[in-house]
Order: C-alpha cells, then sequence, then structure tokens
C-alpha cells in the first residue's frame, strides 16, 4: 500500500519551493521587458537620466535574478529526490521542454545577462539595448518552455502509455508544444508576472514622490509603470478569461470546483459570485448569483453546457470501472506479451488506464476493489472545493483592483500630477498585492489538478519516490532554514539599494556635442 504521508510530505516541500521560486520569477519576467522599453527611451533621446532610470531598475533586475535561479535549480532536482516514479514514468515528455529550457532559453540568459551589467561603456547603445532585449528575451522563453511542460501535465496530448516499455512516450511533439492549455498558461502568467514588475516600480517611484526625493527619476519611472501595468493588468483579464474557456473541454472537474457547481443548470450556467461551499455536505449556502456568465465564458455560447461535480463524479466512476479492465488487460499483456486478445482488450480502454490506478490509493490490486472503494475514487477526483472557490475569487478580484490602481495611475502621469498624495500611499501599500495573486493563481493550477501528477494518467500518489517520512523531514527543515536566510538577503539588498536611490548608481553623461568652427565673416560697410 502507498504511504500517503510520504506522498503529503513530498507535496509540501515541492508546494513550498514552488511558491518560494514563484515570489522571484513574475518579477524578473516583468522588469526584464520594462528594462528594454526604458533604455530604448534612453537609445531615443540621448538623455542621461534615462541610463540612470534604466541601471537602476537593472540593479533590481539582477538581485532578483539570481535568486530565481538558484531557486528554480533546487526544483528541478526533486523531480529525480522527491518524484522519481513520474520522472521514470513520464520522462521522455516532460523531460524534453525541460532540458530546451535549459539549452535554449537559459544559456541565452548566462550569456547576456554579464554583458548587459558590465558592458554600458563597452558597447554601442543599439548594441547594450540589444543585449537588454535578448536577456528580456532569453528570461520569457524560460517561461514557456516550463509551461510547457506544466501544461502537459493538466493536458497530456501527444503521447501515449507503451505497454512494451511501461511508460508514457511522445508520438507528436508538436502537439505537446501548441497544447492550447500550455500556451494559455503562458501567456496569462507572463501578463500576470508584468503587472508584478509594474505594481513594483510604481510603489517605490511611489514611495521617492512621497519622500521628496528623486523626482525626475520617479515621475519618469512612474509613467513607464503605468502604462506598462495598466495593459498588462488588462491583458491578464482577457488571459485568464481564455484560461476558463481551454477548462471547459480540458478539465471540467477543476472548473467545476472554481465555481462550486455541484449540479449540472440548464445552459447558459450562472456564475456563483460569493457562496458557501462544502466538500462534506456536497452544496453551497448563501449563493450570490449573476445570471448566465458562466455558461458564457466557458462555452463562448448560449447553449452550451457546464457540467456540475455530481455528474463528473459519475463520468470519473465510468471511467474507473473501463480502467479497471484496461489494468486487466495489461497485466495478462505484461505476463504474455504475445496474448493479442489481451493487447486489443487493453487497446480498447486504454485512455481510462490512469482512472483504474486511482484505486491503488485503496486496494493494491484494483481488480479487486469493491463497489465502495471505487466510489470513494470517484470522489477522489473532486479537488478541495472551497479552497479553489476561495482562493480563484480572491486572486480575479485583485486583478481588478490592479485594473483600476493602472488606470489612476495612468490618467495622473498624463496630466502630470504625479505627486497626489493619497494614490502615492495606496500605490505603495499595493506593491504585495499582484504577488498575492500570483501565487493564489498557481494553488488554483495545481490543487485543481489534484488528484492528478498527469492529469488522467498518472495519479499523484503513485509518482512519489521510496523515501521515509523523517528524511522528508529533515529536507523541508533545511529547505526552509536556507531559503529563510536567502529571503532575508534578497529583501535586504533590495531594501538597501532602494535606500541608496539611484543617485548611488555611477552614470556618464553624454559628451557635449562639439560645435563647428565657423570661419570669420568679412565685415559689412
Amino acid at each position: 500500500m502507498i504511504d500517503l504521508a510520504v506522498v503529503d510530505l513530498s507535496r509540501l516541500q515541492f508546494a513550498l519551493t514552488a511558491l518560494y521560486h514563484f515570489l522571484f520569477v513574475p518579477l524578473t519576467l516583468g522588469l526584464s521587458f520594462m528594462l528594454v522599453i526604458m533604455e530604448s527611451i534612453y537609445v531615443m533621446t540621448r538623455r542621461p537620466i534615462w541610463r540612470t532610470i534604466t541601471r537602476f531598475w537593472g540593479t533590481l533586475f539582477g538581485i532578483n535574478f539570481v535568486l530565481g535561479v538558484a531557486t528554480g535549480i533546487t526544483m528541478e532536482f526533486q523531480f529525480g529526490m522527491n518524484w522519481s516514479y513520474y520522472s521514470h514514468y513520464v520522462g521522455d515528455i516532460f523531460g524534453a521542454p525541460l532540458a530546451i529550457e535549459g539549452l535554449m532559453a537559459f544559456f541565452l540568459e548566462a550569456t547576456f545577462v554579464g554583458l548587459m551589467f558590465f558592458g554600458w561603456d563597452k558597447l554601442s547603445k543599439v548594441g547594450h539595448l540589444a543585449v537588454t532585449f535578448l536577456v528580456a528575451l532569453g528570461t520569457n522563453l524560460s517561461a514557456l518552455w516550463i509551461l510547457i511542460a506544466n501544461g502537459w501535465m493538466q493536458n497530456p496530448v501527444g503521447s501515449a502509455f507503451n505497454p512494451d516499455t511501461m511508460r508514457m512516450e511522445v508520438t507528436d511533439f508538436a502537439a505537446v508544444l501548441f497544447n492550447p492549455v500550455a500556451q494559455a498558461k503562458f501567456v496569462h502568467t507572463v501578463s500576470a508576472g508584468y503587472v508584478i514588475a509594474a505594481a513594483f516600480v510604481l510603489g517605490v517611484s511611489a514611495f521617492y514622490l512621497l519622500k521628496g526625493r528623486h523626482k525626475a527619476f520617479a515621475k519618469r519611472s512612474m509613467t513607464v509603470a503605468a502604462a506598462f501595468g495598466l495593459a498588462s493588468s488588462l491583458s491578464v483579464v482577457v488571459l485568464g478569461d481564455e484560461s476558463g474557456y481551454a477548462l471547459t473541454d480540458n478539465q471540467q472537474m477543476k472548473l467545476a470546483a472554481i465555481e462550486a457547481m455541484w449540479e449540472t443548470e440548464e445552459a447558459p450556467a450562472g456564475l456563483t459570485a460569493i457562496g458557501f461551499p462544502s466538500l462534506e455536505e456536497r452544496r453551497t449556502d448563501y449563493e450570490i448569483r449573476i445570471p448566465y456568465v458562466l455558461g458564457l465564458i466557458a462555452t463562448r455560447s448560449l447553449d452550451g453546457e457546464v457540467q456540475g461535480i455530481l455528474e463528473l463524479v459519475a463520468v470519473a466512476q465510468d471511467r474507473i470501472e473501463s480502467g479497471v479492465l484496461a489494468y486487466d488487460a495489461l497485466e495478462r499483456v505484461k505476463a504474455d506479451p504475445a496474448d493479442t486478445a489481451a493487447r486489443a482488450a487493453f487497446e480498447e480502454r486504454r485512455n481510462d488506464l490512469g482512472y483504474g490506478l486511482l484505486l491503488q490509493q485503496y486496494v493494491a490490486d484494483p481488480r479487486q476493489a469493491t463497489p465502495e472503494q471505487i466510489e470513494l475514487a470517484a470522489w477522489s477526483t473532486v479537488p478541495n472545493v472551497p479552497v479553489m472557490f476561495w482562493t480563484f475569487r480572491i486572486m480575479a478580484g485583485i486583478g481588478f483592483l490592479m485594473i483600476g490602481l493602472f488606470a489612476t495611475a495612468f490618467v495622473l502621469a498624463t496630466l502630470r500630477k504625479h505627486e497626489t498624495k493619497w494614490f502615492l500611499r495606496l500605490a505603495v501599500l499595493a506593491i504585495p498585492l499582484p504577488w498575492i495573486a500570483a501565487e493564489l493563481g498557481w494553488v488554483v493550477a495545481e490543487v485543481g489538478r489534484q488528484p492528478w501528477a498527469v492529469d488522467g494518467v498518472l495519479p499523484t500518489f503513485l509518482g512519489a519516490s521510496s523515501l521515509t517520512v523523517p528524511q522528508l523531514w529533515a529536507t523541508i527543515i533545511g529547505f526552509t532554514v536556507f531559503y529563510g536566510a536567502l529571503a532575508v538577503v534578497e529583501v535586504g539588498l533590495i531594501l538597501k539599494t532602494i535606500k541608496k536611490g539611484p543617485g548611488a548608481i555611477p552614470d556618464v553623461l553624454e559628451p557635449p556635442v562639439a560645435e563647428t568652427p565657423q570661419a570669420p565673416q568679412p565685415a559689412v560697410a
């Protein structure tokens, strides 16, 4: 039987490291392209203040970049340490995007990041701008390949189980690359990172204006952040809607859990704005509903149906029963690879094998499962509905608040009213909000995928390594202490840099343009 304590601790460890890593990644994504914008203005205007602006925010980018790289490497090692069977079972598919990320994106960043920091006086203005752009491109390409890997876990297209090797293998790599779930996750996640960076730049600039320091620097930085943040926050909402639409076909249970939708409604379904869902009682109390909205968002139609949790559990139960037959056929193939009847039986039900494996949480041999265990397995496909319901609404609420914040900033910057005190205080207080939304978005994506490591293919509890509880507690405590120390260093360096301000960064003024000597003019009589 599976030791669920080992599985839960392995999940906890990965969740802690992932949430910690994701504190740095979004800021890196957004700051990289904001640096490109700021340096482009410097190249076009040749005004030294824009060079100072670029170098100051580039210093904060560098501090954050180092921590992001360090924590990301640890996460990749965890696939071998804590999730060895997962790596064995789906490594042929999942490992490819990670390898490409290292070869294409990470090497691109590593090659040019040094030139970006130390090449100011060694490269031409356009050359240095090109280097900054390549760093930004590499940073965002890293996110693309990571999210292609994660998107495959959410929607495992372009792959199939091979009964001869007992592993998942690639059948169509193009389908893996252009997975609609992965593409939707990439643009939504990257846009969220842009919002985080814009809120950070806006808040720090507001802090300087409140203190009456570096006003010219702060006003220009605030203007860039306002425009960049408004465009990014609007795109987060639009692309988040696209991600929700992708769930309709690929992860219906996740969508139903987000909306605490227990029963299938007549199309178009209404959206529950507020309510109190209970997983034990399988209902939602004190609902405030908005008619038709969920159906329009999820199906883009007036007659498209959004299935409820109870109906999806019944579907899962049917698939579990079919998966037991697939498991039985696979066991016969293992015993006799030449058994053509067993192979034919497996091929007929291969898509349900993962559902049959859900029973191994309750019984060693799924073929020995009782009807009660099959029902338990079917209900295990329902994620934590209250957690999904509330985290999504808090995340979405912060998203709309960010639109209001940046729209106000854009109007004030346009009217040259940068020093509006109430707004500056609000901008400083709002700095952590997009980070909270991003972390909650990760929770919605990953908790909503449970009980699957790979949706419909491999249950999470089967992917863990053969570790012991003391080993896991030792590494969790070790990572927590080490990452806590790194967090103190990170925050300390950022606060120290902000306290010094842009004046602490040396800058070389543009040499004055030499005037062409004029020939003496003859006297006019």
